[in-house]
């Protein structure tokens, strides 16, 4: 018998069972771990390729190139037969800083002769030992002046002492440049030698550490005592690739050598005038504005090309103008419009007629009040009572009598301007802001009665008249005298910081008016459900004012298509360049002063059109009063200065809001940042912002008149469709609490506005949510539901939003207002009378 197989069947699955996982981590694990090793991520779908040498060394010798090229394209305008001076502002810090004397040992150092008289901006020094030439612009203690020259300088000097402190102006400067944006720095002490010898280390460590509190970079302070000191501040000004300020590097910019100005045959007060300097930034076309600060735009005549010819003979430099070639000319279909704001059509409005209920009423409003007119005017013989504030003189008075008749209620544009103005009054729980208006009208400690006679006389009511002799000269002058304006202002900052601290106790909380029903009073409000995420349309009931302004499609878009233009103009950086203005008044070229600096700038496509500018700002940690919105301020705004009236909201980084709803913010609050709104000309790129208090104009030839930072940001975006929101809350006290229902009261005072608001949604300050269930009574009562059982010591609150909008009060701040209440300036030096001009 043969010896028996056995059958083995192959499977053909094969069962793979998932791996034990570790609860914890083993050792080896927890060791690579602890060295900083992660688990590299497999690259699918890529082919990974092995660069060889050569690839790698072609990569180092691109980017080498890419840095050198940068580099030559920065100091390209320095170096040549033609090249332009680096400026050097040179700024005093302290009382006793000679500016004069630190330039004279820079001229020393090269064994050049310091030109004593002359002009101080045209101070040039070629130093040919370095190929180099340097402009250096010698500065007053003149804030407006310092400004304006670091936004054109390439280095700034700090002049300091070794023997006084920096007192508040120079800090307030140090401040400003920091906020604005700044070159390159130099810290140069002045007066070394009168300090002994072992204590300069330690005044130089001093004024060291005090300057890096403001700038970080400046690492070190110099002295031009010695030549091998001077001629090393001179070493690192030329050897250095000059620091970009960005706002600025994007536009055209110059530095005025000469002002010239030919008046017109036809008005002697308006002409031609011509700017000599080096051009400097981008590149600038003729159809392109330009902008002088403190005076506005203007358009472009010619460019001439005058380049100053730099012959060398037996050592000596002599510079001739060479001729002059036109550069560019404007076009006339391509040029720039002087036109800053549409004209708005009144006809293309939406109109809608009156029904017929709405005109009986309205009628009859008006008969009811003629009618008490007349029965007045019959009772007192053509006399009639008006209420005025307290300390309201009688000619004062006339003025109020004489327009209280035209307080016309139909009129939406002054219903609208009283509601905003009254309004902005902040709020607590015992004063009502919103309703301003109304309860400052009922309160009798601040108002009085004065009586109109029949031709029109004003008299105080019998037992109130004053038979002060002086009360009496005030009243002729129509003005207070003094102590009682001293009275008057320390009760109005005092009112002012009142408001603001019940806004920060009680943010946004008014009272329920009772003389007037709550749906007539918050007409304009309406209920959000959800303020970030509720529909809002940013196109409904626009004011007039919108109808004037310029809004793109896509903002980005068109900023990088104007930015673009700017690679093809004619005039080219480093250029020494004469601009041609048409119809320039005379006034600026008689403001021009060799002593001072005269900056222009060249504007993009679209910037001289007015649009909704927003920017950020958050308050100076030195100002510590109350900033209200619509306060008037000073807005230093990059190359620009405005007179504004801004208003304020929250500050959304990242775009939480989906609907584009802001909240409106009654003042500006410390330690936050905060968007201001203003109607201004469209500016592209982001720009540095500086808000300070308006200042009176300071008599004298020169004053070092302080300004007061009231805060600093930057510019945001120019959006018309950004939504500022005012919030008011209605406040009410629960009466009966039954489990999840409560009656609520004091919250409205009529059946009918509980029925009006009765589709808003109601919360607490313990968080519970409810709507209004029903009215009882016929005091306002009302039954509420909410979410859960709320205490008796709960406050029930509505949100209810108006959207607010900018007034047109933005006007271009000038150092030589006419008007008495526009001169907000610091006062300089006399300005210099123009000259003929001659190309």
């Amino acid at each position: 018998m043969g010896t028996e197989t056995k059958f083995h069947h192959r499977a053909s699955l094969k069962q793979t069972n998932k791996p034990f996982k570790r609860r914890f981590a083993t050792k080896n694990s927890m060791r690579d771990k602890a060295k900083g090793r992660t688990q590299r991520a497999s690259v699918k779908g890529k082919v990974l390729r092995k660069h060889s040498r050569a690839d790698r060394r072609n990569t180092v010798r691109t980017e080498q190139r890419k840095k050198r090229d940068q580099i030559v394209m920065s100091t390209r305008i320095f170096t040549g037969r033609h090249r332009a001076p680096k400026i050097v502002a040179v700024i005093p810090l302290c009382a006793d800083v000679k500016t004069s004397d630190i330039v004279r040992n820079l001229y020393g150092c090269v064994d050049e002769v310091y030109p004593e008289k002359g002009q101080k901006t045209a101070r040039i020094l070629n130093v040919s030992r370095f190929k180099q030439t340097i402009q250096f612009v010698e500065l007053e203690r003149n804030f407006l002046d310092i400004m304006d020259a670091a936004k054109v300088a390439d280095y700034v000097i700090m002049g300091i002492s070794s023997e006084v402190e920096v007192d508040a102006f120079g800090e307030h400067c140090l401040s400003a440049l920091q906020s604005q944006g700044h070159p390159g720095m130099f810290p140069i002490v002045q007066g070394m030698e009168t300090v002994a010898s072992k204590r300069q280390g330690e005044v130089k460590k001093s004024l060291q550490s005090f300057m890096s509190h403001f700038f970080p970079e400046a690492d070190k302070v110099y002295t031009t005592e010695t030549p091998a000191e001077a001629l090393a501040i001179l070493r690192m000004i030329t050897a250095q690739v000059p620091k970009g300020v960005k706002w600025r590097e994007i536009r055209p910019y110059m530095l005025a050598d000469a002002v010239e100005f030919e008046p017109s045959a036809e008005d002697p007060q308006v002409g031609r005038m011509a700017i000599t300097g080096y051009l400097r930034g981008a590149n600038l076309s003729a159809n392109r504005l330009i902008h002088i600060p403190n005076f506005g735009d203007f358009q472009v005549e010619q460019i001439y090309h005058v380049p100053l010819a730099v012959e060398a003979t037996k050592g000596n430099g002599i510079e001739v103008d060479d001729e002059p070639v036109v550069l560019d000319t404007p076009d006339a279909e391509n040029q720039d419009s002087m036109v800053e704001a549409n004209e708005p059509n009144v006809l293309n409005n939406e109109q809608t007629w009156p029904e017929d209920e709405e005109m009986n009423d309205w009628n009859a409003r008006m008969q009811e009040m003629e009618e008490k007119e007349a029965r007045l005017a019959a009772v007192n013989n053509g006399q009639r009572i008006i209420r005025v504030p307290k300390g309201t003189s009688t000619y004062q008075a006339s003025w109020i009598a004489a327009t209280a008749g035209d307080d016309n209620e139909g009129s939406d544009d002054d219903e609208d301007d009283d509601d905003d103005d009254d309004e902005d009054m902040s709020s607590g729980s015992d004063d009502c802001s919103d309703d301003g208006k109304d309860e400052e009208e009922e309160d009798d400690e601040e108002y009085e009665e004065m009586i109109v006679g029949a031709d029109g006389k004003i008299m105080p009511v019998a037992g109130e008249a004053d038979d002060d002799d002086e009360a009496e000269e005030d009243d002729k002058d129509g003005l207070p005298s003094v102590e009682e304006e001293a009275i008057q202002l320390k009760a109005y900052l005092k009112e002012r910081e009142r408001q603001n601290r019940d806004d920060l106790s009680f943010p946004d909380e008014v009272d329920t008016p009772m003389e007037i029903s709550a749906r007539e009073r918050f007409a304009r409000f309406r209920g959000l459900q959800s303020f970030r995420t509720s529909p809002w349309d940013p196109y409904e009931n626009l004011p007039l004012d919108y109808a004037r302004i310029f809004q793109f499609e896509n903002f980005k878009r068109t900023q990088q298509r104007v930015l673009r233009m700017t690679a093809d103009a004619a005039a080219k950086a480093g250029m020494r360049i004469r601009i041609v203005l048409k119809s320039v008044p005379a006034q600026v070229a008689t403001s021009y002063n060799s002593s001072r600096p005269f900056a222009l700038f060249g504007l993009m496509q679209y910037e001289h059109q007015m649009s909704v500018v927003h920017f950020t700002v958050m308050r100076s940690e030195g100002y510590s009063e109350p900033v209200r919105s619509k306060d008037p301020l000073v807005a230093h705004f990059g190359f620009r200065r405005y007179n504004v009236q801004p208003l304020f909201s929250q500050h959304t980084p990242g775009g939480s809001s989906t609907n584009g709803v802001h909240k409106f913010e009654r003042f500006l609050k410390p330690g936050t940042v905060s968007v201001a709104t203003i109607y201004a000309p469209i500016q592209f790129g982001t720009v540095p912002v500086s808000l300070y208090l308006p200042t009176p104009a300071v008599s004298g030839d020169l004053a070092e008149a302080i300004p007061t930072l009231v805060g600093t940001g930057s510019s945001l975006e120019v959006n018309p469709s950004r939504i500022l929101a005012k919030r008011i809350i209605l406040t009410g006290a629960p009466f009966k609490i039954h489990k999840r229902s409560a009656v609520i009261r004091y919250m409205f005072f009529t059946p009918e506005d509980v029925i009006w608001f009765k589709p808003v949604q109601l919360h607490t300050k313990y968080g519970r949510t409810g709507h209004i269930s029903e009215s009882l009574g016929t005091h306002g009562y009302m039954k509420c539901v909410f979410d859960g059982p709320i205490k008796q010591m709960d406050t029930v609150c509505m949100n209810l939003y108006k959207r607010v909008f900018p007034k047109w009060n933005t006007s271009l701040w000038s150092e030589h207002a006419q008007d008495e209440d526009q001169k907000l300036q610091w006062i300089g030096p006399t300005a210099d009378t123009g000259v003929a001009m001659e190309l």
